[in-house]
C-alpha cells in the first residue's frame, strides 16, 4: 500500500491524501489551499494522479480547506462516487456552491478592471459543483460502508463540525487487511453544541491532525469570562461594535449559542446580533435539521429563544442592501460574519468600516492561516490595507483560542492515549511545520509511540 500526502503536510489546508494499492485507489479529502501568496498557484497546479483513475473519495468533513477542490477534480475527470455523512453532504452544497459563486465573481472583475488575475478563469464553475453534488453519497455514524470489494469504512463522530468524521478504514491486500485511521480534524471535549470526539483505540496506521498540536486553549469558562468582558465593555463602556469574523460553517452556530446562553444566564445585555452571511444562515438552518447530532443541552436552549419572543435580538441579514446598512451602525452591534479569516466576504467591509474606530472590538476566534489578513491582525499589525486602502488598527483585538474547533494539544494527547497499542506508523499533518514536531515529539515523548512521522508536502511512503 502507498499513501501520498498531497496537501496538508507542513501546513495546515489543503487536505489531501492518495492511498493506492495495485487493486484500488482512492482520496480521503480534496482540500482547497488557503493563505498565503503561493495558495492559488497550488489550487490550481494539476494534480499529482489521474482524477477518471480513482475508484472513489471519502471526506471528512465539509470546510473548504478539506473539500474545496472537490469539484476541479470533478472537471478533470473523476466520475466516481465521494462519500460522506449526511450532514456534510447538505454543507457541501451551500459551501461548494458559495465558493463557486466567488471563483466566478473574482474572474468577472478580474477581467473588467484588467489586473494583472486577467485570463484565469474560476477554478471551477457553479455547473461543476452540481455534478459533484450528485457524486455525493451519503452515510450515517457506525455505519460501515464498502466503496470498493477490497475496501471497508466507518465514519465516527469527530466532534469538530456538523457532520466532520474520523474515518476508519480496513484495506484488503491479498491475504492480509490493515486499518488505517484518519484523523480529519478533532474537536475539543466538552464544547458547546458539538459530541466529544469518538474514540478510537486501534490502528495500524494513523494519519493525525495537529492543529494546535503546540498549545492549550484555555478552558471554557474562561473563556467565557473573555468573552463576556469583550462584549460587555464595548457594548456599554466603550459604545461600540463588536465584530466576530467566524468560519459560516459550525463557528458561527456556537458563537450564536453561547451568546444566546450568556444572555440567558444575564451576562450579557440586551443586544443587536446580526449574522451577516447568507451561507451561515443556511448552515444554522441545515444545523437545525440535525439537532440530533448536536448536545443534548442545545435542543433546551432552543426552545428557551423560541419562547422569548424575539429576546435577544438576532437578525440573519441576506441581500448586499441589508449588508451595506450595517456599516452605518456605530455602536450596540455584535456583528458575526464571513470569512473566519478576514480574507474575503462581507467581514472585510465591516472591519474597514470599525477597525479603525478605537471604541470598537474584533473577536477573533479561530485559526488564523498564515498569510491572511486575520493572521496579520492577530499578530499585532499596527496597520493593514483592506480593498487596498490602509488603515491603522485602533479597535480591541480579543483573540480567544477556547473556541476553537480544533483539539489542543492535551486533548490530542487524550485522544491517541485511548490506543490499545501504538500504530505501527503514525503520521502528523494539517500543522504548520513547527506545530507539527513539536506536536510530534509530545507523542514521542508522552505516549513513548515511535514510528511517528512528518510527511513532506508530495511525499509518499510504502507501507
Amino acid at each position: 500500500m502507498k499513501l501520498t500526502f498531497l496537501g496538508a503536510a507542513g501546513e495546515v489546508t489543503g487536505s489531501s491524501f492518495l492511498v493506492e494499492t495495485d487493486d484500488v485507489r482512492f482520496l480521503v479529502d480534496c482540500g482547497m489551499f488557503q493563505g498565503g501568496r503561493e495558495a492559488d498557484t497550488k489550487n490550481r497546479a494539476r494534480f499529482a494522479h489521474a482524477p477518471a483513475a480513482l475508484d472513489f473519495v471519502l471526506l471528512t468533513h465539509a470546510h473548504i480547506d478539506h473539500s474545496g477542490l472537490l469539484p476541479r477534480l470533478v472537471a478533470q475527470g473523476f466520475g466516481g462516487p465521494v462519500y460522506a455523512t449526511a450532514a456534510t453532504c447538505d454543507l457541501l452544497e451551500v459551501m461548494l456552491l458559495d465558493s463557486a459563486h466567488i471563483q466566478e465573481r473574482e474572474a468577472e472583475w478580474a477581467e473588467k478592471a484588467r489586473t494583472r488575475s486577467t485570463g484565469k478563469p474560476p477554478l471551477y464553475t457553479v455547473a461543476e459543483v452540481t455534478r459533484t453534488l450528485h457524486q455525493c453519497k451519503a452515510v450515517e455514524y457506525g455505519t460501515a460502508v464498502q466503496p470498493h470489494p477490497l475496501v471497508r469504512c466507518v465514519f465516527r463522530d469527530a466532534g469538530h463540525i456538523l457532520g466532520a468524521a474520523i474515518i476508519e478504514i480496513w484495506i484488503s491486500e491479498g491475504r492480509h487487511t490493515r486499518k488505517v485511521v484518519f484523523s480529519g480534524d478533532i474537536g475539543q471535549p466538552s464544547r458547546p453544541l458539538m459530541q466529544d470526539p469518538a474514540i478510537i483505540t486501534e490502528a495500524d496506521v494513523l494519519v493525525v491532525e495537529s492543529t494546535y498540536g503546540n498549545r492549550l486553549h484555555k478552558t471554557l469558562d474562561d473563556t467565557l469570562m473573555e468573552l463576556e468582558h469583550a462584549i460587555t465593555d464595548t457594548l456599554t463602556r466603550k459604545k461600540g461594535n463588536v465584530i466576530i469574523p467566524a468560519f459560516a460553517v459550525g463557528r458561527t452556530q456556537e458563537i450564536l449559542y453561547l451568546l444566546v446562553e450568556m444572555y440567558r444566564q444575564g451576562r450579557l445585555p440586551e443586544m443587536d446580533i446580526y449574522v451577516d452571511s447568507p451561507m451561515a444562515t443556511k448552515a444554522t438552518e441545515i444545523t437545525a435539521k440535525h439537532w440530533a447530532l448536536l448536545d443534548k443541552d442545545a435542543a433546551a436552549l432552543l426552545q428557551w429563544l423560541k419562547s422569548r419572543h424575539g429576546h435577544p435580538r438576532i437578525h440573519f441579514v441576506q441581500d448586499v442592501l441589508e449588508s451595506t446598512n450595517l456599516q452605518r451602525i456605530k455602536h450596540g452591534a455584535v456583528i458575526i460574519s464571513a470569512s473566519g479569516m478576514c480574507n474575503a466576504g462581507r467581514i472585510k467591509h465591516h472591519l474597514r468600516h470599525n477597525l479603525g474606530r478605537k471604541e470598537c472590538s474584533i473577536l477573533i476566534v479561530g485559526f488564523q492561516a498564515a498569510g491572511t489578513l486575520g493572521r496579520r491582525i492577530v499578530d499585532g499589525a499596527r496597520n493593514v490595507r483592506i480593498f487596498g486602502i490602509p488603515i491603522a488598527v485602533r479597535a480591541d483585538i480579543y483573540t480567544i483560542g477556547g473556541l476553537s474547533a480544533h483539539a489542543d494539544q492535551a486533548a490530542l494527547l487524550d485522544w491517541l492515549a485511548h490506543f490499545k497499542r501504538a500504530p505501527h506508523r503514525t503520521f502528523v499533518v494539517h500543522g504548520e511545520q513547527a506545530t507539527a514536531e513539536i506536536f510530534a515529539a509530545a507523542i514521542h515523548d508522552r505516549l513513548r509511540w515511535t514510528g511517528v512521522d512528518l510527511p513532506a508536502q508530495h511525499s509518499a511512503v510504502i507501507l
